[in-house]
């Protein structure tokens, strides 16, 4: 998996609900072809990240069909998610 591309932005909390700070990012990711993720239309994956005094962690993800829209049920694999984690609070200079 191989980040090509991304946005984010902080997500507002009218309510002072949530403890920390947090973001949404939309990551482009490119898979290989014979990867079970694959879609010919293409791939994202939005991360919500949570920011604190103790840093930054992933508070959720999902990867969505780019053609759809729609979410879709696979995990990151342990090595993945310390990369995308690590992408997401290089990006927030955290």
């Amino acid at each position: 998996m191989e980040i090509t591309d991304f946005t984010f932005h902080k997500i507002n909390d009218p309510t002072g609900i949530m403890e920390s700070d947090r973001y949404e990012f939309l990551l482009t990711v490119e898979v290989d072809e014979d990867d079970e993720l694959y879609t010919e239309a293409g791939l994202d994956l939005r991360v919500i990240m949570a920011a604190d005094e103790n840093g930054a962690r992933i508070a959720h993800y999902n990867f969505m069909d780019k053609q759809t829209g729609k979410a879709m049920e696979f995990a990151l694999e342990d090595d993945e998610e310390a990369e995308v984690q690590a992408y997401c609070r290089d990006k927030l200079s955290l």
